[in-house]
């Protein structure tokens, strides 16, 4: 994978901006993954999860790479802790591993893992960090797998016990809960595609787990209700595309960008509405009938709190008669010779703005928050800096492409830029890098990129086309506890 042409980046002035443009409440911070950080796989009584399996299948991940360490989060929380503070980053979302806290997915609690978490927390608020708990993360104690994983129908209950579980013990102190992480990445890439964990391929395992993964979402919130105190914030979240034509105006493109949008993203927001699934505009969604029980219809839709945005790039899409049913495939931004990241997806940071105004266009949208958002090129730390001039480009445009959209009335109120720290980047293993913060994975040494540094001008207030101030050698060690 190439990278981005030289002449790309920087790009052209942004218009200026200042942290003050977005109001006093607007939120900041950066998210993260148990799976992707916290490594201690096995350690303390952990189960584990469907990743564990998978990571170990032959040829299932670049490199033969596995999340067994990971950054060793789970160990070097606190100093962890302390770079964000330091850093300024006054909110954190991560996830809590399900197989951590209920080994054999329900059942008895393990004791250790539940305490981890609420180490965690206290932490976050002993340091001015605003917790952000998301329940599922992608990454499902292996034992519920052996019972048919996101195919059975008693996943919606499984699910919606855990969220208690992590409710009842830190609904004291959380006060911002997302349900779901992506549920049509995980439904598609690891139900249809078999390219991530469980690694199934089939349109049936894709649909039941589809219709289990709506449902759960809205009775995860429902069970997140009925235990967390009143003031508590519900959400969920849902990855997302901005969608355009191959060939603008030729009917049978302009057909396939529908159906991707309503596969891409539609699948999970129009039944958290009460709209049912979008078979108008993609008709193999009728299969879903078999999985559908008397009653779902009612418990499909959730009033969420707000609702998380998770967008990267956008996608070309063009008629395919070479694949069925969706009848649609993507154009890549190297055909297209448009500039893109290490991961293949085009540098477009417009596709924020305009997702951002297609879902808060719908009656009874709650308000948005973008959850994930950020870029990977390759990285290399010299003299103990990690000059990233493309990532923070790319993350100054797209925090600009936020306010845009604010100031046209979108009801958009948060920013987390993924991520926090370099990580385990699921089947694309080490290589991707998408954090503020460099990890040498041999040392787990951090050192702070300039994106990073950017990040906590910004946050104190600097103007965007102010001059960063180069902090010399930004190297961050983190001590074992």
């Amino acid at each position: 994978m190439s990278a981005l042409p030289a002449a790309f980046f920087p790009p052209t002035t942004p218009t200026p901006y200042s942290r003050t443009d977005f109001g006093p409440d607007f939120r900041w911070g950066v998210s993260t993954a148990a799976y992707q950080t916290e490594g201690s796989w096995a350690a303390d009584g952990k189960g584990p999860s469907i990743w564990d399996t998978f990571v170990r299948g032959r040829r299932a991940i670049k490199g033969r790479e596995t999340a067994d360490v990971a950054t060793d989060f789970y160990r070097r929380w606190p100093a962890d802790l302390d770079l964000l503070q330091q850093l300024g980053i006054p909110d954190f979302r991560f996830s809590a591993a399900w197989a951590r806290v209920l080994p054999a997915g329900t059942g008895a609690i393990n004791t250790p893992g539940l305490d981890f978490y609420d180490r965690l927390v206290d932490g976050c608020l002993a340091r001015g960090i605003t917790p952000w708990l998301t329940v599922y993360h992608w990454d499902l104690p292996q034992a519920l797998q052996q019972r048919g994983g996101w195919t059975n129908r008693d996943v919606v209950g499984w699910l919606s016990d855990y969220a208690q579980v992590l409710a009842r013990r830190l609904g004291d102190r959380v006060q911002h809960w997302l349900v779901l992480n992506e549920p049509m990445v995980f439904t598609g890439a690891g139900h249809l595609l078999g390219l991530h964990a469980p690694g199934r391929r089939g349109l049936g395992a894709f649909l039941a787990a589809t219709h289990h993964a709506a449902l759960a979402q809205a009775e995860g919130g429902r069970a997140l209700r009925a235990t967390l105190p009143a003031a508590a914030r519900i959400g969920t979240t849902f990855s997302c595309s901005y969608l355009t034509p191959w060939r603008p105006g030729l009917p049978r493109d302009e057909r396939a960008v529908r159906r991707a949008d309503a596969a891409l993203n539609r699948l999970f927001v129009e039944p958290a509405l009460g709209l049912g699934y979008p078979l108008a505009d993609l008709p193999l969604l009728s299969r879903l009938g078999r999985y559908v029980q008397p009653g779902d219809e009612q418990r499909l839709p959730f009033a969420f709190d707000f609702w998380g945005v998770q967008n990267y790039t956008r996608e070309v899409v063009r008629h395919s008669p070479y694949v069925p049913l969706l009848w649609a495939s993507l154009v890549g931004a190297a055909r297209r010779g448009v500039p893109y990241t290490q991961m293949g997806w085009e540098v477009y940071p417009e596709s924020l703005y305009h997702l951002l105004r297609q879902f808060s266009h719908y009656p009874g949208a709650p308000r948005l928050l973008v959850t994930e958002n950020g870029a990977a090129f390759p990285d290399e730390v010299r003299g103990g800096r990690v000059a990233d001039a493309a990532r923070q480009a790319y993350l100054q445009a797209c925090i600009g492409q936020v306010l845009r959209a604010r100031r046209e009335g979108v009801p958009v109120e948060g920013y987390f830029a993924w991520s926090f720290t370099d990580n385990f980047e699921w089947a694309e293993g080490y290589a991707p890098r998408f954090g503020l913060v460099h990890v040498d994975y041999a040392t787990q040494r951090r050192t702070v990129k300039d994106s990073g540094w950017w990040y906590r001008q910004f946050l104190a207030g600097a103007d965007v086309t102010e001059g960063m101030e180069s902090p010399g050698s930004a190297a961050w060690s983190p001590q074992e506890r």
